[in-house]
Parts: structure tokens; C-alpha cells; sequence
């Protein structure tokens, strides 16, 4: 395959994970760390394999956060173990729900739920602890968006025989 198409569907893929890093019907970094891999070895490129390495981890650092952060916030904020339990149960399911955002509005929901499970009489105590999930949530997806974007500028850059 030509060199130039490959650079450009390198580019597309890497675009399109950064998209998808706050959309959710895009899988985000997996599409990135895709451009990225089909650039370093579908290419004569001479990107040192450590870019391969760091953005890899970073990529399953960021998955990993993406469950962990919202639940963690969620305590700060007042939130008990039900609470971050029902945060990554709803996101869970809120992912095999056909509405726009499903996981997004799971894990809310499931934070919510989860709190009033525990105590069914403090509304306010479990509206806050939703707050900091989706404090958390911002938080994640701006790792993620900022790891998509240095994987996309690496590229350019070596691209452009900056690197």
C-alpha cells in the first residue's frame, strides 16, 4: 500500500480516537494507539518503539481510569462504597442500553441509586456524591483526550521529520 495512504488513514484513526475519547460510540484510544501502530509499522517511520511503549501504557492507564476515577470522586464528594459500586455496576449497563450515552447515564444513575440504597432518606448526600462522579468523569476523559492528542502530534511531528 502507498506510503501517503497510509499516513492519511494513520491520521484519520488518530483523529477519530481523539473524537472518541468524549464521544462515547467511538472506542477513543484504541483507535489512536491503532494509528499509531499501523503508522511505526506500516511505514519506514523512524519513531523510537518508546512512543509505542508510553502511549500503550498510558492507553491501558486511561482504561482503567475511565472505571476509577468517577468512583473515587464520588467518595471525595461524600459518597459511600455503594455508590462507587453503583457507579461502575450502571456504567457496566448503561453500555448495553440502545440511548445515546447509555454508560454515561448509567453510571450516574448507578451512583445515585446506589446512595439511596444506602440511605433512602438523604437525597441531598446522593445528588452530591452524583456531582463528584461526573467530576471524575470530566477528569478521565481529559486524560484521555490529552494522551489522544499527543499520540496525534507525535505523529505529525514525525511525520514532518520534526522528531
Amino acid at each position: 500500500m502507498d506510503t501517503a495512504l497510509i499516513n492519511i488513514l494513520c491520521l484519520v484513526l488518530l483523529f477519530l480516537g481523539i473524537l472518541g475519547t468524549f464521544l462515547p460510540v467511538l472506542p477513543g484510544l484504541l483507535l489512536s494507539i491503532c494509528g499509531l501502530l499501523i503508522y511505526k509499522f506500516g511505514t519506514d517511520a523512524d519513531l523510537p518503539m518508546i512512543y509505542i511503549w508510553a502511549f500503550g501504557i498510558l492507553t491501558v492507564i486511561s482504561a482503567v481510569l475511565s472505571y476509577v476515577i468517577p468512583a473515587k470522586t464520588n467518595q471525595k464528594y461524600g459518597g459511600t462504597r455503594w455508590g462507587s459500586i453503583g457507579s461502575v455496576v450502571g456504567m457496566i449497563i448503561g453500555m448495553f442500553l440502545p440511548i445515546p450515552l447509555g454508560f454515561l447515564i448509567g453510571m450516574f444513575a448507578g451512583v445515585f441509586v446506589g446512595e439511596l440504597l444506602h440511605d433512602s432518606k438523604d437525597m441531598n448526600k446522593a445528588l452530591k456524591s452524583t456531582k463528584g462522579a461526573f467530576i471524575g468523569f470530566v477528569y478521565g476523559t481529559g486524560f484521555s483526550l490529552v494522551v489522544g492528542v499527543a499520540m496525534f502530534l507525535v505523529v505529525v511531528l514525525d511525520m514532518l521529520n520534526v522528531i
